[in-house]
């Protein structure tokens, strides 16, 4: 009996860690910004707002934390209702993007940025990523907080 609570146990913390993603450290300089509310007519010309769009399914278990490599270096670690604005020169850009539910979910993107591009939405699916320049502020976003650059340890 006491082997079987043992195992179980043991099991838990090994499911429960398993959606665990470590952070990694950003390559990036983040726009820094003293503006409270955000307008969609601050952005464009090279400020782009990039945010993570899960949805309550991905916050629950905890699979929502999303790393993101841009261009081959890496932007870093966005969490649920989180964003970060940083300023990307107009062309093609690719966007490696990682989430873990019980196996490694891997994306790969590539978007074209022009002055209008203005707002991106990174979130994970069920079985990937999807990835889409929207140019519209998320609902609710005065619930979302600027990402903090995270390093890894």
């Amino acid at each position: 009996m006491k082997k079987l609570k043992l195992t179980i146990t043991l099991f838990t913390l090994i499911l429960l860690n398993s959606c665990a993603l470590k952070p990694i450290t950003s390559q990036y300089n983040f726009v820094k910004t003293t503006i409270k509310n955000i307008r969609l007519n601050d952005l464009g010309n090279g400020n782009i707002l990039i945010y993570n769009g899960s949805n309550i399914l991905h916050k629950i278990d905890n699979t929502a934390r999303l790393n993101i490599w841009l261009d081959n270096k890496p932007l870093g670690q966005i969490r649920p209702n989180e964003y970060v604005i940083i300023n990307l020169k107009k062309g093609k850009h690719h966007f490696k993007v990682l989430h873990i539910d019980v196996v490694n979910m891997r994306s790969k993107h590539e978007i074209e940025i022009d002055n209008d591009t203005k707002v991106i939405k990174i979130k994970p699916t069920i079985t990937s990523n999807k990835l889409e320049v929207t140019n519209k502020l998320p609902k609710k976003f005065s619930k979302f907080k600027y990402a903090k650059k995270r390093d890894h340890k």
